[in-house]
């Protein structure tokens, strides 16, 4: 049977079902649009910060950004606010960015070249609030990484939260396999349950569990999109075509378990990278977690 779903909606990105570009096999067709994906917890982090200096400018005026420079309720560990104008003007930041106050930044681009402030402003004009994605340093490991800032257009003034989605280890994506499987051994309907249940024990950002039967390829359980269960594991293909399913059930057939790398849409970045998936199986079913490489 043929199967219809964009690979956006088959992971739950928060598109319609049935728009977008096909891989493989894959074609699930459902009018309804599908849920936004629940928001890790930096985003959640920064999305409450964000409304905080938000409030705080409608209050107080314009005047007020001063305050995001100066006090510490605009700071969340990692996380603080700045503003600009809407002419580019950075005027605040309770961060590294403070080192731009009082410079006009339309021109300052990211380590790839992008001019992300300028985007930032041209976006508060046209829609008031937005997201982007840019590369910035991160001093928490002194690399340039993705980086994500939540934006809001007060008056002429744009408020700013940025975070640095969440990366998994390769050790945490083993534990999280691990607990999958104990659960699952002890309760199988209950595990199957909660690995799909979002702020549960078997997600955390950009982590989660899959299920397949080895006997059928079927979709027994899948933390990122829950859309999939019931559907042929066998008729998944990543961005390059490649049968990512069926070549872990042979693997698994084979050997018991493996390990893969392949390309698939990180739900955290909404990006596509590349992706090193563990599996094992346990009770004629493959258990899978994986992580996204650097």
């Amino acid at each position: 049977m043929r199967i219809a779903s964009s690979f956006a909606a088959v992971l739950g990105i928060g598109l319609a079902f049935g728009v977008g570009v096909l891989y493989g096999e894959i074609t699930i067709a459902q009018s309804e649009p599908a849920a936004d994906p629940p928001q890790s917890r930096d985003e959640q982090r920064a999305l409450f910060l964000l409304e905080r200096a938000v409030e705080h400018i409608r209050k107080n005026g314009a005047s007020a950004v001063v305050d995001f420079s100066r006090q510490a309720e605009f700071v969340d560990r990692d996380l603080y606010v700045y503003a600009l104008t809407k002419n580019g003007d950075f005027l605040a930041s309770g961060g590294g960015s403070a080192a731009l106050i009082g410079m006009n930044v339309l021109a300052e681009t990211d380590m790839a070249g992008k001019p992300f402030f300028r985007e930032i402003v041209e976006l508060a004009k046209t829609q008031g609030a937005g997201r982007i994605e840019y590369q910035w340093f991160n001093p928490a490991d002194s690399r340039g990484e993705p980086k994500v800032t939540l934006f809001r257009a007060v008056g002429d003034i744009i408020v700013a939260v940025g975070f640095y989605p969440p990366r998994a280890t390769p050790t945490q994506a083993k534990a999280l396999l691990r607990a999958a499987i104990e659960a699952l051994q002890k309760d199988e309907q209950a595990a199957l349950s909660a690995f799909q249940k979002f702020g549960g024990p078997f997600i955390r950002d950009d982590l989660y569990v899959f299920v397949v039967s080895l006997e059928d390829g079927q979709i027994l359980a899948h933390g990122a999109s829950p859309a999939l269960v019931g559907t042929d594991g066998n008729d998944i293909r990543d961005p390059d075509g490649r049968p990512i399913v069926s070549e872990m059930i042979q693997i698994a057939r084979d050997k018991g378990d493996g390990e893969l790398t392949y390309s698939w849409l990180n739900p955290t970045t909404k990006r596509l990278e590349r992706k090193h998936t563990y599996f094992r199986v346990v009770a004629n079913k493959l258990l899978g977690v994986g992580y996204y490489t650097r």
